[in-house]
């Protein structure tokens, strides 16, 4: 594509293709029907590498427990991450719960600059980006996998190893300055990009693997990551009493059994139990362990 500089006719016919299949493509999802910033972020942090279909229930029912950042922030560990099993990488879960205790110290209003936003445990541009858009339809460049793809779909439909520094100008200089026309402020583009990539995903080779950014996904069968949450699944169940590692590696090795893997030592679990401790997941009293 080269620079911006040019391309404005190329790049305002594109913005009306994005925003005509916008039109034709609008999913009316649940938490779009709201501008809470709270309830915006929640469902941001879900959908990362998750299933729109798989979010839809799971945030209406998180914000039925947690209704408020000041909800989250009094909340115990433990049952923020009893809410969050099954939505991947508990590491986000204890995150948002670090980050609404931030908020809420700080009087609990959900902050609209992106410095204040990426200054939150779990944050990052395009998060920040996102709550800006879809909560107070601010512009900014909510470079995420469908955002990208679209990008990659219509203006590298030839290119390979596409650096997000060559889109980056391009999804900045395509947004938005305001929200003067309802039709076509940052919060109605990024939907129209987020419908159109997700449309693009199920129609055509995903173009998100021309990617530089693009990593294939590890295994998790069998992984450290998956024994890390099968330990917090089996914290989670021993709430109140506890479980020794002793009682933790019977059920983990039962559950690898059953799988067809090998079972897993005492020792082996004991470290990634120090592990889950050093980072705030879990803790020890005596020779028991407690989320």
């Amino acid at each position: 594509m080269g620079s911006v500089e040019g391309l404005d006719d190329a790049l305002s016919a594109f913005r009306e293709r994005v925003l005509t299949y916008g039109r034709e493509l609008y999913r009316d999802l649940p938490w779009r029907r709201t501008r809470d910033p709270y309830g915006i972020w929640i469902s941001e942090v879900m959908l990362q590498q998750t299933q729109v279909s798989r979010v839809d229930g799971r945030w209406q029912h998180w914000l039925e427990r947690f209704p408020s950042v000041d909800a989250l922030a009094a909340a115990q560990t433990a049952d923020v991450l009893d809410e969050w099993q099954g939505m991947g990488y508990n590491r986000r879960a204890l995150a948002l719960l670090r980050a609404a205790q931030q908020v809420s110290a700080a009087g609990g209003a959900m902050p609209s600059e992106v410095s204040q936003l990426v200054a939150l445990p779990g944050i990052g541009p395009a998060t920040a980006a996102g709550i800006r858009a879809f909560a107070f339809n601010l512009p900014g460049v909510y470079l995420e996998t469908n955002v990208r793809t679209v990008f990659l779909h219509e203006l590298y439909p030839d290119a390979v190893q596409v650096p997000d520094r060559e889109l980056i100008p391009l999804v900045e200089a395509t947004c938005p300055a305001d929200a003067s026309n309802p039709e076509d402020d940052p919060r109605a583009w990024y939907y129209a990009l987020l419908d159109y990539g997700a449309h693009l995903k199920k129609t055509v080779p995903n173009p998100s693997r021309r990617s530089r950014t693009h990593v294939r996904q590890s295994r998790f069968e069998g992984s450290h990551r998956q024994k890390r949450a099968m330990v917090v699944r089996s914290l989670l169940a021993h709430r109140g009493e506890g479980a020794t590692a002793t009682d933790i590696a019977g059920e983990l090795s039962a559950q690898e059994l059953q799988a067809g893997r090998e079972p897993v030592d005492e020792a082996a679990v004991l470290g990634i139990l120090e592990e889950l401790a050093s980072e705030g997941f879990c803790h020890r009293e005596q020779e028991r362990w407690q989320a």
